[in-house]
């Protein structure tokens, strides 16, 4: 177990969680509240995403500038992680495979990096995964993975490797072989995502197993099994991910009031554990920042 324990606060996603509660943030001004309030509750990184107006998932940049510019104005410490997921949804047309359907969110490389190539934060995402993500495919084929790390790399940003399955791990180990990622790798294990690893402890030990030596990882687990997935990182020598995009709910049938409020959770899970918190700065030395 390490004594000290990064939580990350995914404060919003890209999931229909607008239609659930309203405790989701939608707006800029509101996503960067939210992390900084999470950051006050002890998240030492804040990953995010933006949304249009109405809820729905966007990529346009002067909203990632807007949240960043706020939280850097408010003069928080937190670390910024900005997601590239957005971009990678294929459905093909039921009249012909090779032209995408409707619920197609499909870009290039190069389109997914470019906000995190003119903002430069800390940190960024790197899904690194081709699976089926509820009825879509998800395509990060390594061609577009090698072009992506390499952006990410010359703009000084460190990549969180998303992975949700141990083949993701495998193919995140020859692109650091072939120079695209700088050691050390950071991993992020997704769990309990469809149709990836499931939410549970031989999951979660399974795939820690599979990472190369040394390498500071962190996981999270979708929904009920948020904080059983907090409890189970801790044991096993991670960090951890909660977040309004992960989970909506802070109990049974309860719903959480804020991000803020999960973050809270998270942390008495590993202090009753007997790890403490990591702050911002002690994030940076163990992710190798700076």
């Amino acid at each position: 177990m390490s004594q000290k324990t990064i939580i990350t606060c995914a404060v919003t996603g890209s999931a229909p969680t607008t239609q659930k509660t309203k405790a989701t943030p939608v707006t800029p001004e509101q996503i960067a509240q939210s992390s900084l309030d999470a950051a006050k509750a002890g998240a030492a990184v804040c990953h995010i995403h933006v949304r249009e107006p109405d809820g729905t998932p966007s990529m346009k940049f002067e909203y990632y500038e807007e949240v960043v510019k706020r939280i850097r104005d408010a003069g928080s410490n937190m670390i910024i992680n900005l997601t590239t997921g957005p971009g990678a949804r294929y459905m093909p047309s039921d009249e012909d495979p090779l032209i995408p359907g409707p619920g197609t969110e499909y870009v290039t490389p190069e389109k997914r990096t470019a906000h995190v190539e003119k903002l430069k934060p800390e940190v960024c995402s790197l899904d690194v995964a081709t699976m089926n993500f509820g009825e879509r495919a998800f395509m990060n084929v390594p061609r577009h993975m090698r072009v992506m790390a390499d952006r990410i790399k010359a703009a000084g940003v460190k990549p969180e490797l998303e992975v949700f399955d141990t083949g993701h791990i495998e193919l995140c180990k020859q692109l650091i072989k072939e120079g695209h990622i700088d050691q050390p790798p950071y991993f992020q294990l997704c769990l309990g995502i469809s149709y990836g690893a499931t939410a549970t402890p031989e999951a979660m030990m399974h795939m820690r197993d599979r990472l190369p030596e040394g390498a500071p990882w962190s996981a999270f687990g979708i929904s009920r099994q948020q904080f059983p997935m907090v409890a189970q990182a801790v044991l096993l020598g991670g960090n951890v991910r909660v977040g309004l995009e992960d989970n909506i709910y802070l109990g049974a049938g309860e719903l959480a009031p804020s991000n803020a409020a999960l973050v809270e959770r998270a942390a008495a899970i590993i202090e009753n554990l007997g790890s403490s918190v990591a702050t911002p700065d002690e994030a940076r030395g163990i992710l190798g920042l700076g």
